[in-house]
């Protein structure tokens, strides 16, 4: 039984939390903030003063608050628990204010040199027992963040714990709070990236933690696309399509909800597109912008952005033909051709789709 008249046990306390055994006997010997009471000497035993004290950490370190830092604040629960259970009022501890920090200009492509690191759970030793090439755990293990937003750090220890519900919390507060382009500059692409990095140089660690990650930033931002005003408009809509072979979405789900927070039509065809359903998709539509997305230069179809950037449509006299955004950085290098752009970030497209919206809707002359 996992409940004991001393207290429950380690697992059943890391079930109520959503985190893992782990992390809990980790946060004990980093930061003592331990059972007060232990069962037969040895075993940890965890009464409700103890779990109210972890149930803060956890709610602080979600919120970007330091370990070792909620972790004296999660204390002060306990000895208010503690308090209250000897019949005196027990207050709630605030979370020590934290410095304001700078910030971050668009996501980063290489890790800066001052690093903050995350601490991780320590991963179990491989089947066939075997060492993992002298590759330590814990802190050294965190992700190369930087210099950023209390609301990244929250959001990467939420994600290196597998915390769903706290990305998703963090996610949804970022946005109300600061909007869906600073949301995605400064604090999700930020993070994605650094789990990015951290799973390259890791020899395939932090798999699990990249796509739980990337599926709670996907469901943010298409939450925003759906509470955005409805763009009931007869505007021919933006077109977003990554180009055959190109599997990262995640930079074309964030232009939506931006062109959505602006009232645009848009459609997205996801990942991998056609050449030959992108064709129709065009002349089918005959959208005002056609966004494509590479990631790598290996994907980058040059051939295939002409094309559509010469695609027209319309009654005769009056036919036109989309303006293409070359997006991601597999289109660096190069000038881009007649109708086409390559916007530096989220940002700059969205003002430069806004701006075509805005020319056609301009009288002739005016």
């Amino acid at each position: 039984m996992a409940t004991t008249t001393h207290g429950i046990t380690t697992g059943a306390v890391a079930r109520r939390l959503g985190v893992s055994p782990t992390t809990v006997r980790s946060w004990d010997q980093r930061y003592g903030i331990g059972p007060a009471v232990r069962g037969d000497g040895r075993h940890r035993r965890w009464s409700p003063a103890d779990v109210a004290m972890l149930e803060e950490m956890c709610r602080l370190t979600s919120s970007g608050v330091p370990p070792a830092e909620a972790a004296r604040a999660a204390q002060r629960v306990r000895a208010g628990a503690g308090s209250e259970t000897a019949g005196e009022p027990a207050a709630r501890p605030v979370a020590p204010a934290l410095p304001a920090l700078p910030a971050l200009p668009a996501a980063p492509a290489e890790p800066v040199e001052q690093v903050e690191q995350v601490p991780v759970e320590p991963l179990p030793p491989p089947a066939d027992g075997s060492p993992r090439s002298g590759r330590r755990t814990g802190p050294a293990s965190g992700l190369p963040l930087g210099d950023v937003r209390q609301e990244c750090r929250g959001l990467a220890r939420a994600a290196v714990r597998l915390d769903g519900p706290s990305m998703d919390r963090i996610l949804q507060e970022v946005l109300a709070e600061h909007g869906l382009v600073t949301a995605w500059e400064e604090v999700m692409a930020p993070t994605l990236h650094a789990v990015g990095r951290k799973w390259e140089s890791s020899d395939d660690r932090y798999v699990e933690v990249e796509h739980l990650l990337s599926w709670h930033v996907s469901t943010a931002l298409r939450r925003a696309v759906v509470a955005a005003p409805s763009a009931v408009s007869p505007a021919a809509p933006v077109v977003l399509a990554c180009v055959p072979a190109e599997q990262h979405t995640l930079p074309l789900e964030a232009l939506a909800a931006g062109l959505a927070e602006q009232g645009l039509p848009t459609r997205m065809f996801g990942a991998a597109v056609p050449a030959e359903a992108l064709d129709a998709a065009v002349r089918r539509l005959g959208p005002a912008a056609v966004a494509l997305w590479s990631q790598a230069r290996s994907t980058a179809n040059h051939a295939l952005a002409r094309h559509v950037a010469g695609t027209a449509f319309g009654v005769r006299g009056a036919r036109t033909a989309p303006l293409v955004l070359l997006a991601g950085p597999g289109w660096l290098g190069g000038r881009p051709g007649p109708g086409m752009v390559r916007p530096t970030g989220l940002r700059e497209a969205i003002d430069v789709i806004t701006r075509r919206y805005e020319n056609r809707a301009a009288p002739a002359g005016g």
